[in-house]
């Protein structure tokens, strides 16, 4: 991999884990921010070695806080030419089938909000802010797909809340509304990421990418023709060795040994 500037990277039992590295500004993101992120992802992508990613960040303060609004202004323009994988290379990509979750550690604003809605899943420190403040700056929540995600994510009446009034919630709240899955100590936060990625890790990485693509493809489909239809991802599962595995591994009270084929 390439020498990083914005971001840190690690490795370990199929396990990567993504730090953004901007603590200086909040972890906001640039348009070469972006487009290191979305090598990353890439390479999280095409790599059968890894199977679930931790996105999180450097610092205490800011998990991230959206747009380097400075370096916007610098360059002189409204429109950023972030990556066709959008705001941090992830928010766009929709045929990621590995796993991400968001591990945030501080305040996540506009673009941070937005990566938090495009993870599997998100742990959040207990002093974890969240906002859509876009309108307070001239703004809307639309170069990570925040506006559509919220909506479907959480009841309406609460998304159009954060979406109409750019107020902030606490991680609590968060919690309590759906928008991430559970709160924990500072000092607990990536203890308890990597901790549900391990249990992730442990299931049969086919079966994984099955379950989220089919999970997600049916939110634009029918019941009917969602369950109906034939999903690449679920027909490569069948046709796999891990799907004899399994119940062989099973019926032998061992542990399986899972090849991703």
């Amino acid at each position: 991999m390439s020498e990083l500037k914005f971001t840190k990277v690690s490795a370990e039992n199929g396990i990567l884990t993504v730090t953004i590295n901007r603590p200086h500004v909040l972890n906001a993101l640039s348009n070469d921010a972006h487009h290191e992120l979305a090598g990353i992802f890439d390479r999280f992508a095409s790599d059968p070695a890894l199977r679930v990613a931790i996105l999180t960040a450097a610092g205490e303060r800011a998990f991230c806080v959206g747009s380097d609004l400075k370096a916007k202004a610098e360059a002189g323009t409204s429109v950023e030419a972030s990556p066709a994988t959008g705001f941090a290379g992830l928010c766009m990509r929709f045929d990621l089938n590995k796993p991400v979750i968001a591990a945030v550690n501080g305040q996540a604003f506009g673009g941070g909000v937005e990566i938090v809605l495009a993870c599997d899943l998100a742990i959040a420190a207990e002093h974890a802010v969240f906002s859509l403040p876009e309108p307070l700056v001239g703004l809307a929540a639309l170069g990570g797909g925040g506006l559509q995600r919220l909506a479907r994510q959480v009841p309406l009446k609460q998304a159009m809340r954060l979406i109409l009034t750019g107020e902030r919630i606490s991680a609590q709240r968060a919690a309590e509304i759906g928008l991430i899955n559970e709160v924990v100590p500072a000092t607990e936060l990536m203890t308890k990421a990597q901790e549900l990625a391990r249990q992730i890790v442990r299931c049969a990485p086919l079966a994984i990418e099955a379950s989220k693509a089919v999970a997600l493809s049916s939110l634009s489909s029918s019941l009917e023709r969602s369950i109906l239809d034939q999903h690449p991802t679920a027909v490569r599962l069948w046709a796999s060795q891990d799907a004899i595995e399994g119940p062989k591994a099973f019926a032998e009270k061992r542990q399986p040994v899972w090849q991703g084929r």
